[in-house]
């Protein structure tokens, strides 16, 4: 009798199983939307690199500052080459998860110590680039939280008297001798 049901079982997963891959298989043949491995996605970090440059550092440079004053408005460069000394490229990438990846680029230009010019990409100000970043989900309406009168007398319960006890447990939890007195943790006035 054991055997059998161990048969009865073991065929009963079989057919759950088999009737699973057919349902599944039946998805996947319909629209891609409907198929439910395309349900769930995996986490996808964001991944931000470079020097972001903002439209209000852009605004502060001015020809004829030096490479000091450029990179206290603009930050270290992404790319400072030797083959190109007077050149610093400045490029930011940002990818996120369920958005096209942007990609903003700035170069300045120097002749000798002195910048010369910069150009580049049309740089989002600092607010707008933190609006871009905020990823908080759009939730519904938010209920409001009031609590009736019987619903407040239902979860306080009967008052808990606020004296100190006269005595301490014992690790047995039976009360016994008086409670020890401690310092105070401050000291006096002074």
């Amino acid at each position: 009798m054991p055997a059998l049901r161990a048969n009865f079982r073991s065929s009963y997963r079989n057919a759950l199983t088999a009737a699973a891959c057919a349902v599944l298989a039946s998805c996947a043949g319909g629209a891609s939307g409907l198929n439910p491995v395309n349900w769930i996605t995996p986490y996808r970090a964001d991944v931000i690199q470079g020097n972001f440059v903002s439209a209000e550092q852009v605004g502060q440079l001015q020809a004829g500052m030096t490479r000091e004053q450029v990179k206290a408005v603009l930050g270290t460069p992404l790319l400072a080459s030797l083959f190109h000394a007077d050149r610093w490229d400045y490029v930011f990438t940002l990818k996120r998860q369920g958005v096209d990846p942007r990609a903003f680029k700035y170069t300045v230009f120097f002749k000798g110590d002195q910048l010369e010019r910069f150009e580049g990409d049309t740089m989002p100000s600092e607010t707008d680039f933190i609006a871009t970043l905020s990823n908080r989900r759009k939730l519904g309406k938010v209920p409001a939280l009031e609590a009736s009168e019987e619903q407040l007398r239902a979860v306080q319960g009967p008052p808990v008297a606020r004296g100190a006890p006269e005595s301490m447990p014992n690790p047995a939890g039976v009360l016994s001798g008086p409670l020890p007195s401690y310092p105070p943790l401050e000291g006096g006035a002074r």
